[in-house]
């Protein structure tokens, strides 16, 4: 592959996992993964979480598409994008950490952000934890943040509707 091919194969699959991690987050940890999110949800003190699992999980799907990359072990069955697939969901994972677990949880580092786009997605963030339930709730991305006004507002719609339970200080 050249090497503006395997640059342009990264970035997609970088692209293309924060769809993925939407859909993970809605329908896997807010659906039948809800035992192992609910976690997230609450207030508690540990220093991990059950929902650190999932991370692990990504991490077997990129090292796996490594493998079956990798002519050292799959031989002439190697199928060589599979390599930098591997390399973007790891370079999606390194964001997501220092996104989400860092700036969104304050796990890592301590910074509020006052203004701009890193305002905007730990607000966002917050707004998808101001549920209480895995049914319901707004922004399910990691990366891509919407409006926290239109968040808010359809949040709102939600809780109105019977969808979704919100934490007392977003019910008012």
């Amino acid at each position: 592959m050249s090497l503006l091919a395997i640059i342009a194969l990264v970035l997609a699959t970088v692209a293309a996992m924060e769809g993925v991690a939407w859909a993970s987050h809605k329908y896997i940890m807010h659906g039948f993964g809800w035992a192992w999110h609910r976690d997230h949800h609450e207030p508690h003190g540990n220093l991990l979480e059950k929902n650190d699992l999932f991370a692990i999980f990504g991490a077997a799907i990129s090292i796996s598409m490594f493998v079956v990359g990798s002519p050292m072990i799959m031989g002439v069955r190697a199928w060589e994008p599979a390599t930098w697939i591997g390399l973007g969901i790891l370079f999606y994972g390194i964001i997501y950490t220092l996104v989400h677990d860092g700036l969104v949880h304050q796990r890592y580092f301590r910074w509020v952000p006052r203004r701009g786009y890193a305002k905007r997605l730990v607000q966002a963030h917050k707004l998808h934890h101001a549920t209480t339930a895995k049914e319901g709730g707004v922004s399910f991305g990691f990366v891509l943040a919407r409006d926290p006004a239109k968040l808010k507002a359809e949040l709102k719609a939600q809780r109105d509707a019977g969808i979704a339970v919100v934490r007392e200080a977003l019910a008012e």
